[in-house]
């Protein structure tokens, strides 16, 4: 009994010893870790510092504006704007709260975002016609924006866009489960005293955008590190999720509007129900096209070859709409 007490009393302390060391490693990180730096610039909207990153021409050509999924930041699109910011003018940028941009404290309401993005595009001088690109749920956010907005609106394109009845259709309830919740509070926890950063600097873990530019990865793995803010904006946007494609849903159609959809051919489970989906909404318009690409969610914009393809549809789409 005496050896089996002082086993426990080993492993505690060894425990004990590993969460003192994991704090003071966190603390240091805190202590003498720099904030990441953000790639684009931060504008003033109503007090709330939003971060834009706006490149190309202003010519006689529609403006390009990549709205990002709920995971996703303006670098996911490096190689879209790398492609076309030689003839188009394009615009990316971070919803507030999210990677770069700062928390907004007003009431979060499905039109909120939309309103938001009008008014920093016009704080930061940019002018319509726009095409609207979204990936993932930015698809529904951009189609709440033409439905505000839709004599500034001249295209759109859906990039593995999410659809208003995905959750519904696919038997899912949100962006995450309730053990996925649990999960990114608890890193939000973590980051913010320090402890993922330290782990970072010493594991040096290898990014999961493998196709993106070694900036563009470390940027995300630094800012992912440097605090909690990231993960706690996750869990907002799942609770604000079903809002957004509720209000998107009331876009029926999108009339003659030229719209570009496409589609990642390799999807988890069975894709039949999300190429349904696509279709539909390939089917907004009755201009709408739908290109199959041999990607999953993510690759569709992140690797380049991939971007290529969409890009030269984009730069048609533009030229066409002169």
């Amino acid at each position: 009994m005496k050896l089996i007490l002082k086993i426990f009393k080993w492993i505690g302390e060894i425990l004990a010893g590993l969460i003192i060391l994991l704090l003071i490693s966190g603390l240091a990180f805190r202590l003498f870790s720099s904030k990441p730096v953000p790639p684009g610039k931060l504008v003033d909207v109503d007090g709330i510092k939003l971060h834009i990153r706006a490149e190309g021409p202003k010519n006689d050509l529609p403006t390009l504006i990549l709205e990002s999924g709920a995971g996703g930041d303006t670098d996911a699109f490096h190689w879209i704007a790398e492609g076309l910011k030689r003839n188009i003018r394009v615009v990316r940028y971070d919803r507030e709260g999210k990677w770069f941009s700062e928390p907004s404290k007003d009431s979060i309401t499905a039109e909120f975002y939309a309103r938001q993005l009008h008014k920093l595009l016009e704080k930061n001088g940019e002018k319509p016609p726009y095409i609207l690109g979204g990936h993932s749920m930015g698809g529904p956010y951009n189609l709440i924006f033409r439905d505000l907005y839709p004599n500034e609106v001249k295209g759109m394109v859906f990039l593995d866009s999410s659809h208003p009845e995905q959750w519904k259709r696919l038997t899912t309830k949100g962006i995450f489960d309730e053990t996925q919740i649990t999960l990114l509070k608890s890193f939000s926890i973590i980051s913010d005293i320090g402890i993922t950063g330290a782990y970072y600097e010493i594991t040096n873990p290898k990014s999961i955008d493998k196709h993106l530019p070694e900036d563009a990865k470390n940027r995300k793995m630094d800012l992912t590190s440097y605090s909690g803010d990231v993960y706690r904006r996750y869990v907002k946007e799942d609770k604000i999720n079903d809002d957004i494609l509720l209000r998107a849903g009331r876009t029926k159609n999108l009339d003659s509007l030229p719209v570009l959809v496409f589609t990642a051919q390799k999807q988890y489970g069975d894709p039949k129900i999300w190429f349904e989906m696509q279709k539909e909404l390939k089917e907004l318009s009755t201009e709408g096209k739908q290109f199959y690409m041999d990607a999953n969610h993510g690759s569709l914009i992140t690797k380049k070859e991939n971007a290529e393809i969409i890009n030269k549809e984009i730069l048609l789409m533009a030229e066409t709409l002169k």
